[in-house]
């Protein structure tokens, strides 16, 4: 019922977006002499924000057609190199010869399109073969291609990496940060020759019990009744996925918003402002920035269900009981990542990531004890968010050349990076990269010294 009111309301504001549209684009043509008093740039820029703000974002498209390689411009084509109900496997193909690491992306399945990741996709393309998840909404895929789970994720995964073979290197990014460790750890417990060479996994809720923020107390609050009653909808009749039971991207939209509506109040304060005082450029940024955010999907309602089962209230995988249901034959598998001892692993954290906060993604060292010291790393940004990690100036200039050295660490038989490339991104110097080795060490040190400062404000408190 949810979701129909939802479209109801879409609807009946379509008249007055429409409305707002044609006065922003009269007020704004540069021959008419109101676009250059204050009262009609106050008019336009109010007719935009509402057009905005009423808007429903469809699934932008990624706009990567070229990447740049020892300053020449390359051309980048898109390719569908496999096509599943809820997945296309998509690869970033270069019109160059070089042998660069192959890296799949694992993108979120958390309300976004992948295209949220687009910026991960610029920085890494100069220098890596990549090849990312594209996962479809929900409320297009027919009832007929059947479910999707947290199980089918994995068993996606590792279709993917079979697909691509041993020489792959995996970046799991936020939410997969969870179902690509089940999958490496299951392909380890195998032997499976097609284990990857190397996985990084950045900002993801390995351990929810560390450092919890307020998405993981809410998961945890809740009882699960709560959640299927509450949460979780039926498609309407109107759409492919028509009866389908989902989490509403429109939903998830609005717990993303709440969650730092002051800012997001703010922001949309100064794209306002921005619009009256003329700074094109400033504007063009928030629209850059929310037509990416603003646009958002369904995920199925028995993903989302069993995520929030396994992840965020009964902490399998760190508790050593999360298991994985074969499609082929029903069983009902171990996930064990002691197995690992092949693949490498580096894990990133930012300082202020208020998603998956710091000791969340470092728990992963814990659980993979018999992958020998040498193979496990991790960097820890210091004033970076969760968006942070994987997008923008930090990403670019800190984070990537850290993950670019760290997979030829372990595929020595790629090509050189160009001279040119390194002086616009230059790569982290070996003595950081030893140091790293020891990263994740002293973040437990961290969350142990503040422990037990927690704990002497409470004997104090007590005997006050």
């Amino acid at each position: 019922m949810l979701y129909h009111l939802y479209d109801l309301q879409h609807a009946l504001l379509t008249p007055a977006r429409v409305g707002a549209e044609m006065i922003r684009t009269v007020l704004q043509n540069p021959w008419n002499p109101l676009s250059y008093s204050q009262a009609g740039r106050t008019a336009a820029a109010s007719a935009e924000l509402f057009e905005r703000v009423t808007r429903r974002f469809g699934e932008p498209d990624w706009m990567i057609d070229s990447t740049l390689i020892g300053g020449e411009k390359i051309k980048v084509v898109q390719d569908i190199v496999v096509e599943k109900p809820f997945c296309q496997l998509l690869h970033f193909k270069r019109a160059v010869k070089r042998k660069d690491p192959r890296v799949l992306v694992v993108a979120p399945m958390s309300g976004h399109y992948a295209t949220l990741l687009r910026g991960t996709v610029q920085a890494l393309l100069p220098h890596h073969d990549v090849y990312v998840t594209d996962w479809t909404d929900a409320r297009q895929v027919p009832l007929t291609d059947g479910i999707f789970n947290l199980d089918t994720f994995i068993t996606y995964l590792r279709e993917f990496m079979s697909l691509l073979g041993p020489q792959t290197h995996l970046i799991a990014v936020c939410q997969p940060a969870v179902p690509v460790l089940a999958a490496v750890s299951l392909m380890a417990g195998e032997d499976d020759p097609n284990q990857p060479l190397t996985m990084t996994l950045m900002g993801g809720p390995i351990d929810t019990r560390i450092s919890k923020t307020a998405v993981n107390k809410l998961a945890e609050e809740r009882p699960m009744s709560w959640f299927e009653n509450a949460v979780v909808q039926t498609v309407p009749f109107y759409y492919p996925g028509a009866f389908r039971k989902v989490y509403p991207g429109f939903l998830q939209l609005s717990g993303f918003m709440s969650m730092n509506l002051d800012r997001h109040v703010g922001s949309h304060m100064k794209f306002f402002q921005h619009l009256i005082a003329g700074d094109g450029s400033s504007a063009e940024s928030h629209r850059r920035f929310y037509n990416e955010y603003n646009a958002v999907m369904d995920i199925t309602g028995e993903f989302y269900l069993q995520t929030i089962d396994t992840v965020f209230q009964r902490h399998l995988l760190p508790r050593g009981q999360m298991k994985w249901r074969d499609p082929l034959t029903q069983k009902l598998v171990s996930v064990n990542p002691k197995a690992i001892e092949h693949t490498a692993l580096l894990t990133i954290e930012g300082e202020l990531d208020d998603i998956s906060s710091r000791g969340q993604t470092t728990a992963a060292h814990d659980l993979c004890i018999n992958l020998p010291q040498r193979k496990q790393f991790h960097h820890f940004q210091l004033q970076t968010g969760h968006y942070g990690i994987f997008n923008g100036r930090k990403w670019r200039t800190d984070i990537m050349p850290r993950v670019r050295h760290f997979m030829r660490e372990f595929d020595p038989g790629v090509d050189p990076i160009p001279a040119s490339d390194l002086a616009i991104a230059p790569d982290i110097t070996p003595d950081r990269f030893d140091r790293d080795k020891h990263g994740a060490a002293a973040v437990k040190r961290w969350l142990k010294e503040q422990e037990l400062n927690q704990n002497k404000v409470k004997e104090n408190a007590a005997e006050d």
